[in-house]
């Protein structure tokens, strides 16, 4: 199913403590592979990820709380594993530390002394422990201040390896990730009506319309937050459905699609798992999700990458759907738009 979590299980609660409790190990490091600074920077040379930075002190409970708990979670532990560099950093310790080409130490011997990098960090709200997330080569920063369990961590891990900053204020998108995986109420009204794209062609001939394809993939949770609350959303379902066919194109299928005259595979010969329409579409540069608006005669009008919330997409819709783009300007009508909101 689409809605399957590939790399970490989404639990419901926090599994409880065991006899692991008074292990030191588990209590100083919990299932996650941590790193250094040096070993971090100079891994993300050769391979960039994202950072996730466990700051903490000796004396806090919390902080070995967190390790028991949130980082001994064998799921969420193996997404960290994966898709960040885990940097534990001791905010009164006395390494000295290069981190992105300036040397930072402790100015003092004294017992519980701050770091220099901890009020780097944290400024003068020295809270332990504060995790921070740092991503896109160091230009994007997040920090978060006390203890986390699975079901806070799980968005802000999401919101930093696939890059939604880009798009959306982490607020917004927390409240729509927490909406998708974690709220129990089915909607009353029927889900949107989703097309392959033989169906929508064919469609088409008779009622011509606007294409939207959701590039997507499986393993994309950004995806899934979309599908489920961008998509689902009550102010959009009925115009998305008068104006657009909403074609559901899994990056990585291995059907044989039929698109402007011409048929394309998934053959790899693309150098990349996804599927050839996907690349030609995104013009060989393809991030997810990915959203292709074409008008009638199935034309590319815009493309639209990364993580789009449903407040970000309304405008966005009644700009092709209406028609306005043909007369006017995208920053003159968004501008009209955001004034009548108001």
């Amino acid at each position: 199913m689409r809605y399957l979590i590939v790399f970490f299980f989404l639990s419901l609660f926090i599994a409880p403590v065991t006899a692991q409790e008074h292990n030191p190990t588990v209590e100083e490091q919990g299932l996650v592979k941590w790193y250094s600074f040096a070993e971090a920077q100079e891994l993300n040379k050769k391979q960039p990820k994202p950072f996730l930075v466990d700051i903490y002190t000796d004396w806090c409970g919390w902080c070995k709380q967190m390790m028991r708990t949130t980082y001994s979670d064998p799921n969420l532990a193996t997404y960290i594993n994966t898709w960040f560099y885990p940097v534990k950093f001791n905010a009164e310790g006395q390494d000295t530390i290069i981190y992105m080409g300036e040397k930072y130490f402790n100015p003092s011997k004294a017992p519980r002394s701050t770091h220099q990098l901890a009020f780097k960090f944290l400024g003068n709200k020295l809270t332990y422990p504060s995790t921070l997330f740092i991503g896109n080569n160091f230009q994007f920063q997040l920090n978060t201040s006390g203890y986390l369990d699975n079901r806070q961590i799980e968005p802000i891990l999401v919101y930093t390896v696939e890059n939604i900053f880009r798009t959306t204020a982490f607020e917004e998108f927390k409240t729509h990730f927490q909406k998708a995986f974690y709220d129990t109420t089915k909607s009353k009204e029927p889900d949107i009506k989703w097309y392959s794209l033989t169906e929508a062609q064919k469609l088409n001939v008779k009622a011509p319309r606007k294409f939207i394809f959701d590039i997507y993939t499986n393993w994309c949770n950004g995806c899934k937050v979309m599908n489920k609350t961008t998509f689902s959303d009550a102010r959009l379902k009925e115009y998305l459905s008068k104006h657009f066919y909403l074609i559901d194109l899994n990056a990585e299928t291995k059907d044989t699609l039929h698109f402007g005259g011409k048929t394309y595979t998934n053959s790899g010969t693309n150098g990349t798992p996804f599927h050839d329409l996907v690349m030609e579409l995104s013009h060989r540069n393809l991030s997810l999700p990915t959203l292709i608006i074409t008008d009638e005669s199935m034309t590319i009008l815009d493309t639209l990458p990364f993580y789009i919330s449903p407040e970000t997409l309304e405008p966005v819709l009644l700009f092709y759907g209406d028609n306005a783009y043909k007369t006017e300007k995208w920053q003159d009508y968004v501008k009209k738009f955001s004034e009548k909101k108001r």
